[in-house]
């Protein structure tokens, strides 16, 4: 046991609701100040006691677990309010990685805030920003749109809708659906460049680079295993349609002027300045 962690375990732990990280695969990327609250809060909330209990027994923690999934959460909360009310501290956590990244916990952390506890984060690993460091793609603005919808029809409509998001794409998939995806993913973006990451921080991680086709093609006909997290790159200039641009100009030019909004709008989707400025230069004429 460090110095450090000895003085953290010393020290009372003050009331309030803790939303702390823990590893994506390898048990040792959780750092001591988790440790620290996860020993000496009264509660943890998880998603799965069972898994949960892997990590708390690796690490001698005998704090009582108690489960906090999407099924049971609006009775939990009253609970996890009540603990706070008597001036407990409560830890939470998910099976893995950050909470409330693709995990229930928003509306606890919204009603504990606005109740007014305090609520603390406890930073440390996430499979989101894993994804994104290792994929080789921009890293400047990204989104994370979790998991797609599993209906073909909604599945294509949100597509779409990712589409002009300005900045890479981080999604969840299930490895039965990877090859799936990939091909959806490419007949409503593009043959963008991408990267599927599978089983990070654990003994069989696995990084693989392509464009969206070509992953598809890897994965086509595999057996797939593990937690998959998706990264892909943002739209290709080729890819923005002269439509798309002048719905985006409508909506710059109605606060700023034409050589801003050109500007703003080039910024945003990676496009020529001068394409921007003729589109808006139409626009102007044709609303005359």
């Amino acid at each position: 046991m460090t110095a450090e962690l000895e003085r953290g375990l010393a020290q009372p732990l003050s009331p309030a609701l803790y939303i702390v990280a823990t590893p994506i695969g390898n048990l040792s990327d959780i750092s001591l100040r988790a440790l620290t609250v996860l020993s000496r809060a009264a509660v943890i909330y998880c998603e799965d006691t069972r898994h949960s209990r892997t990590l708390l027994a690796h690490y001698a923690i005998k704090t009582t677990l108690k489960p906090y999934h999407e099924h049971n959460a609006a009775e939990q909360r009253e609970h996890v309010l009540h603990a706070l009310a008597a001036g407990r501290a409560v830890a939470l956590i998910s099976d893995a990685g950050t909470p409330l990244v693709s995990d229930p916990g928003f509306k606890l952390v919204r009603e504990a805030a606005a109740a007014g506890y305090d609520v603390i984060g406890i930073p440390g690993a996430s499979a989101t920003l894993t994804a994104l460091t290792v994929a080789g793609l921009p890293t400047d603005a990204f989104f994370f749109a979790g998991f797609l919808p599993a209906r073909e029809g909604a599945r294509q409509t949100r597509i779409k809708e990712l589409g002009a998001v300005p900045g890479s794409l981080v999604l969840f998939e299930a490895p039965t659906r990877i090859a799936e995806t990939l091909r959806d993913l490419a007949a409503g973006l593009g043959n963008r460049p991408a990267a599927v990451t599978r089983e990070l921080t654990k003994l069989h991680e696995d990084v693989r680079r392509g464009t969206l086709l070509e992953l598809a093609e890897a994965f086509t006909g595999t057996e797939t295993r593990g937690e998959i997290a998706i990264v892909v790159g943002p739209p290709l200039a080729a890819d923005i349609s002269d439509d798309d641009i002048e719905q985006k100009l409508r909506t710059a030019m109605q606060t700023m002027s034409l050589r801003d909004a050109a500007r703003a709008v080039s910024d945003a989707l990676g496009v020529p300045k001068a394409r921007v400025y003729d589109i808006g230069l139409a626009l102007k004429s044709s609303d005359r």
